[in-house]
């Protein structure tokens, strides 16, 4: 499964902490052995249950979030230099592990991929809290997993989550119908 995880996500390798790849690994090859849906679906399925007839896949919405993370990152800090510190390894493990949680959303009936009761009750971001602490990921990545989406907005976020957040903003909202 591991190398499954490694060919749908490259991005992974960005990650120059050999620890914190490591889990990162680790925590999406549980989310999909522990899923209704294979990694090879990850590729197909629309990237939200929420947009009618969306067409835009989860990994390539996914790759697309983490790639302008890293981009709106590496433009702040050649603009701003040492007013900013950013942790690219933490930035790019939560940006990777925002969405692990959705794994655990999915059921599939009657051949129709749909939202599962514990998926209803129990949203992605705490769900994806709970598969990053199963594998000691820091509480830094977690906390960018808990506040990417709305859940995150009464509460302060890190300067990585706040990048995270709106990369994975900007690349959802423009497909709302």
């Amino acid at each position: 499964m591991r190398n499954k995880v490694l060919e749908i996500w490259p991005e992974i390798g960005w990650i120059e902490n050999k620890a914190l790849r490591a889990k990162v690994l680790d925590a999406w090859a549980y989310a999909i052995e522990n899923s209704v849906l294979s990694a090879e679906d990850l590729e197909t399925i629309p990237f939200s249950l929420l947009i009618k007839d969306c067409q835009v896949s989860f990994m390539n919405h996914k790759r697309t979030c983490v790639q302008l993370a890293v981009d709106i990152a590496k433009r702040m800090k050649e603009n701003f230099g040492d007013e900013i510190r950013i942790d690219m390894d933490i930035l790019i493990a939560g940006a990777i592990l925002i969405d692990v949680g959705k794994l655990m959303e999915y059921e599939i009936v009657d051949g129709q991929l749909g939202t599962s009761a514990a998926g209803k009750v129990v949203r992605h971001p705490f769900s994806g809290v709970a598969i990053a602490d199963r594998f000691g990921l820091p509480p830094e990545v977690q906390h960018i997993i808990a506040t990417h989406s709305k859940e995150g907005d009464l509460g302060l976020r890190t300067v990585e989550s706040i990048i995270v957040h709106h990369a994975d903003f900007v690349s959802f909202e423009p497909f709302k119908a």
